[in-house]
């Protein structure tokens, strides 16, 4: 579930139009001081009748975006009903940056007023960190290894790699991993008290804009998106469709400040995720990039890259498209990265016309995208708090 669309079909569409979904936010003209006025929303969707009162009461708009994308995940893996998801032999990964703005509204309503009005039995429930990870397991009865991976920009990305981990040890055979996030004007103010959002706000068609020159900030977005991991043996005894293999990841943190980054430990986590594949750099076919679009992180990010691949890798960054969608965007890149693995074609980044002579000599992919059969990709993400992750994917064939 994403700004470009709700399915494969649509987002490619956009993809290969070169159209990104960032506009102009009027309704966020309420807030003096909001320097950035711009986001990148999901497109309306209608729920199934399943989804009633009773089983969302404890769900904020994050929870729910987890959920039904999870939903739609276990759908398209024939698990929708499986007995393996009550047996504890199903466990849950998820994340997002937060619980639900309103809901952590709500709550702070009390200290401000001196009320407690606002707050109702479920005002927890929705506003905590682990809101995502708890509403997937209850709506689908799971019973194993709950993870909750509440991490800003690594949330999602990290709830994937934790749940290959489990099944990798033997601890589970199905992991639902994912993460989540809902659109608020607070997360908006959090990067621009930081100088850190685009506010060209009378053009949302050219921002952001990774890794060039003229680039001045990011944008913040919505979505959700689901992987269904499975033990292999498992997988192909039910006769699964089995869409690619994580064969491997690294996480580590920077240890040094929690907001700037450090290219030197995100190239050690690709080497991580390298280590664990037990591939050589030069394997690696494509990098889906972090890539938001500030000062310091295409710089580091771009080096630590060049540092790791040690070669000008294919790279292209999806937030050009539709913005940063904070704890989702692991999630999300991760499984387009699979979809442009089986349609041997790679998204260009858009409006990048002039790549900043600061960041490292990559092989930025523009124009009109490109087409590659190749067997190994890589997904890359970081968060404050100095957390890095990588993914290596490998073509299903």
């Amino acid at each position: 579930m994403s700004p470009l669309g709700l399915s494969w079909r649509e987002i490619e569409a956009c993809l290969r139009a070169g159209q990104n979904r960032v506009r102009y936010m009027p309704e966020w003209n309420i807030y003096t001081g909001l320097n950035t006025r711009m986001a990148a929303a999901l497109p309306d969707f209608q729920l199934p009748p399943q989804y009633t009162r009773k089983r969302m009461r404890s769900m904020g708009r994050v929870a729910l975006l987890a959920t039904r994308s999870s939903e739609l995940a276990l759908e398209d893996a024939g698990l929708i009903d499986d007995p393996i998801l009550k047996t504890g032999r199903t466990g849950v990964a998820y994340g997002s940056s937060s619980g639900s703005p309103p809901a952590l509204s709500d709550m702070a309503s009390m200290i401000i007023t001196n009320d407690t009005g606002a707050v109702k039995a479920n005002t927890y429930i929705q506003m905590m960190p682990h809101t995502t990870a708890v509403n997937v397991s209850v709506f689908f009865g799971t019973t194993g290894r709950l993870v909750p991976t509440s991490s800003a920009c690594t949330s999602g990305s990290l709830a994937i790699g934790s749940g290959y981990e489990m099944i990798k040890h033997g601890y589970q055979t199905v992991m639902i991993c994912g993460g989540a996030e809902e659109l608020s004007p607070s997360q908006a103010a959090v990067f621009d008290t930081l100088y850190a959002t685009s506010t060209r706000n009378n053009a949302p068609e050219t921002t952001p804009r990774p890794f060039d020159a003229d680039r001045d900030g990011m944008i913040v977005g919505e979505g959700a998106s689901t992987l269904i991991l499975e033990d292999l043996e498992h997988a192909q005894a039910r006769g699964a469709s089995i869409h690619a293999e994580i064969i491997g990841f690294g996480t580590n943190t920077d240890g040094q400040h929690v907001t700037q980054p450090s290219a030197e430990t995100m190239a050690i986590a690709m080497q991580l995720a390298l280590d664990d594949a037990g591939l050589a750099p030069a394997a690696i076919g494509y990098v889906n990039a972090h890539g938001t679009a500030t000062d310091m992180g295409d710089v580091a990010e771009s080096k630590a890259t060049l540092s790791a691949l040690r070669g000008p890798v294919p790279i292209s960054s999806l937030k050009s498209y539709m913005g940063h969608t904070l704890g989702a965007c692991g999630s999300i890149e991760a499984w387009l990265t699979v979809e442009m693995l089986k349609a041997n074609w790679y998204a260009p980044t858009i409006n990048l016309a002039h790549v900043d002579p600061r960041c490292a000599d990559l092989d930025y992919i523009v124009g009109g995208g490109r087409n590659m059969q190749i067997e190994y990709a890589m997904s890359n993400n970081f968060a404050f708090g100095g957390v890095n992750t990588s993914m290596i994917l490998r073509r299903w064939s």
